[in-house]
């Protein structure tokens, strides 16, 4: 019999053989990634069993294979192999995320737009317990929806947006997806930035480089613009201030690709200052001698159509303390 998701379930013995699972999607879920989805309703099973499984094929979106980034409707059929379910834990002091709120910019009965620090991942996994998204739900205990609308690296600061209905989620995350939304950043670069170099059109492609625990750390690299792996992105740059050493770089993103601001910069030969991935190394060393502890990159305007009244919305976070004290030193 097939479960409805978002009903009432009865409490299974937990010690019983994993079966197959057939879940149906419900009003509430419609619009969410497949990994979201079963991320949000496999609790207990690790993260990289639930995209190995969803890799795998094993996972089934009515009858047939998804992947990852497939967006589940109202009455879609899920079929889930059998996983075990690790029983709940008791939450103690060292395994709970703490309960924290962060700076507001913006919120109503929709939407939650936070300035997030730096050095704080926006959810928990790839070694990170927790992040934002967990510590407000710690937080906020009452409330019956909070979702990552998009993401921030670790180590870039300021705005980020979560959704307190499923409605406004699907409608965010489809004006990201779209290209209707605004991101602008504020990044520190290397040397003498160009005039003449406005828009950057180069395709992407994700790897992994092997080592350590798990599947390898993530890395990102320009591609020739007919390699068939690559994914087309498109980054706007303009000269905000210039520096002794360095220039204060608006970037607009019009495509969401992994670190692209971060690896688009480097390739013109102008790493963002204090980028531990595709920085320069030995600059970054003297820069943290310098007072520059972390990357700087910051997400300071976000513009973007509000999911209930449907105006416009422009949201800015001022550059943080440290990056402003970084710029202003002599």
């Amino acid at each position: 019999m097939n479960r409805i998701i978002g009903a009432n379930q009865a409490t299974s013995d937990a010690r019983a053989k994993p079966e197959v699972r057939w879940l149906t999607v419900d009003d509430e879920s419609a619009g969410q990634r497949l990994d979201n989805f079963l991320l949000r309703h496999l609790k207990g099973v690790p993260k990289t069993h639930v995209y190995r499984i969803i890799r795998s094929g094993e996972v089934r979106v009515n009858k047939a294979r998804a992947s990852a980034d497939t967006r589940v409707a109202t009455g879609d059929e899920i079929r889930v192999p059998p996983v075990r379910v690790a029983e709940p834990k008791p939450l103690d002091g060292a395994q709970a995320a703490p309960a924290r709120e962060f700076p507001v910019l913006l919120e109503d009965e929709a939407v939650l737009a936070i300035d997030k620090p730096a050095g704080v991942a926006v959810h928990g996994g790839s070694g990170v317990s927790f992040g934002v998204i967990e510590q407000l739900r710690r937080a906020r205990p009452l409330a019956r929806t909070l979702e990552l609308v998009h993401r921030l690296d670790r180590e870039t600061s300021g705005i980020l947006l979560v959704a307190k209905k499923r409605s406004a989620l699907k409608h965010l995350q489809d004006q990201f997806r779209d290209r209707e939304t605004g991101k602008t950043y504020l990044a520190l670069v290397l040397g003498d930035w160009p005039d003449k170099l406005k828009v950057i059109d180069a395709p992407l492609h994700k790897y992994l480089v092997p080592g350590g625990a798990g599947e390898g750390e993530r890395r990102v690299k320009v591609v020739p613009k007919d390699d068939p792996d690559g994914m087309r992105a498109i980054t706007l740059v303009k000269v905000r201030e210039r520096l002794p050493g360095f220039t204060l770089l608006e970037v607009t993103i019009k495509t969401g690709r992994t670190h692209q601001i971060r690896v688009h910069l480097a390739s013109q030969g102008h790493p963002i200052a204090g980028d531990e991935k595709y920085g320069d190394f030995e600059r970054n060393k003297a820069l943290h001698k310098q007072g520059l502890k972390r990357m700087f990159l910051h997400a300071w305007r976000l513009q973007f159509n509000h999911p209930v009244t449907n105006q416009r919305v422009e949201l800015l976070a001022p550059l943080p303390p440290d990056l402003q004290a970084f710029t202003a030193a002599p």
